[in-house]
């Protein structure tokens, strides 16, 4: 039960910052379970209390952090600006206690947590399935959500832990994200066994000057967009599809060809009877890493995630 505190906190003799020991520091575990749900009524069902009690610690936040930090929207609310600045330091100290409690441990066997991942299309083809099966064959109470492509929110939700891990060809570059080199692919180039042109090695002008198949280049974090910078190799753009498996089933029907991972095409090479040619770019590999915002990183049930991602994934 929070403890009924006064609403304004005290200052210092400057009269300019509020002391930690007038906060009440229950308000802080309302503030995150609110955060996360951004709903009153499940946050309070989650937190074990009752609405009112929830809806009025919210109220006893407004004054502390002096700022309205969640606002009606629809049949929920939703956070400030000033609420998703607050919410990684907040979440990482109370993970930083939450650790050093007794009996704090993260019990895989027992836990019914629930992980949010970014498995990036292509890899999402291979890398999903060693994921999920693994986590069901030891942590089978624990919850995997998977998706299979990134946004322009990506950044923002790792930072909130709307997503925990992301698993692709994309390298987070800023400093507060973890980033752990997994394994590096080789690229290919992929046609019909039946193209009329291709039936052996080919310089770089050759694969420019067929038609090509792509993973649409206006979508974020595009798969293909690194092999299409320029106007003129964009002209060679004759499909864009949504994911790399359509774009080799229409390379497998036409004379288009494609750029992708030696491992995929070598997966489909069979079915789809295509042949697989050693890519002559400069760009003929790509690194696929696990990446992570850092203030996750202390707490106990992500630390094993990233161990078991890292295990059964690095090759």
């Amino acid at each position: 039960m929070l403890e009924k505190r006064n609403d304004q906190p005290h200052t210092t003799s400057e009269g300019t910052r509020p002391q930690l020991r007038t906060v009440d520091l229950n308000l802080l575990t309302v503030f995150d379970a609110v955060m996360q749900e951004q709903n009153i009524t499940r946050a309070a069902q989650s937190l074990g209390m009752s609405q009112p009690a929830v809806s009025n610690a919210v109220a006893r936040l407004k004054l502390m952090f002096n700022d309205e930090l969640f606002v009606r929207y629809g049949r929920g609310i939703q956070p400030t600006a000033r609420a998703y600045q607050l919410f990684a330091s907040v979440r990482q100290a109370l993970q930083l206690v939450q650790n050093e409690l007794p009996g704090s441990g993260f019990e895989p066997l027992s836990s019914e947590r629930v992980f949010h991942l970014c498995v990036c299309s292509p890899l999402d083809n291979y890398l999903t399935s060693v994921i999920y099966n693994k986590v069901e064959a030891i942590a089978p109470n624990i919850h995997l959500i998977f998706k299979s492509s990134l946004n322009q929110n990506t950044e923002h939700q790792l930072r909130y832990q709307e997503t925990e891990f992301v698993l692709g060809y994309e390298e987070f570059r800023r400093p507060e994200f973890s980033c752990v080199p997994l394994f590096k692919d080789e690229m290919v180039l992929v046609a019909s066994k039946t193209h009329p042109r291709i039936n052996g090695p080919l310089l770089e002008s050759d694969v420019y000057n067929e038609q090509h198949a792509v993973v649409a280049l206006d979508r974020y974090a595009s798969f293909s967009q690194p092999w299409y910078d320029t106007p003129d190799k964009q002209a060679s753009v004759a499909y864009q599809g949504m994911a790399m498996v359509s774009v080799l089933n229409i390379v497998s029907q036409t004379h288009l060809v494609a750029i992708a991972p030696r491992w995929l095409a070598e997966e489909f090479s069979s079915q789809l009877n295509l042949q697989i040619l050693s890519l002559p770019l400069k760009l003929n590999s790509r690194t696929c890493y696990l990446s992570w915002h850092e203030a996750a990183g202390r707490d106990k049930g992500h630390q094993w995630m990233e161990e078991l991602l890292v295990s059964v994934c690095r090759r």
